[in-house]
C-alpha cells in the first residue's frame, strides 16, 4: 500500500509529460466539427422523419 501511494507524484509526472504531446485542436477546428456534427444530425433526422412519414401513409393505404 506504501509503495503505491509513493508511486503517485511519478504517476502525475508522467501525465504531465504525455499532455504535452496532445494535439490540441483550436477554436475553428472545434467549430467547423461541430458545425458538421449539427448539420449531418439534422439531415438524419429530417430523412428519418420522412421515411417514417412515407412508412406511416403506405400502411394508412393498405388498412385503409
Amino acid at each position: 500500500m506504501i509503495k503505491k501511494i509513493k508511486g503517485i507524484p511519478k504517476f502525475f509526472k508522467q501525465v504531465r509529460e504525455e499532455m504535452k504531446k496532445v494535439h490540441w485542436s483550436s477554436r475553428r477546428e472545434v467549430v467547423a466539427a461541430s458545425l458538421i456534427v449539427m448539420v449531418v444530425a439534422g439531415l438524419l433526422t429530417v430523412y428519418i422523419w420522412g421515411v417514417d412519414l412515407g412508412f406511416s401513409k403506405l400502411i394508412q393505404l393498405f388498412l385503409g
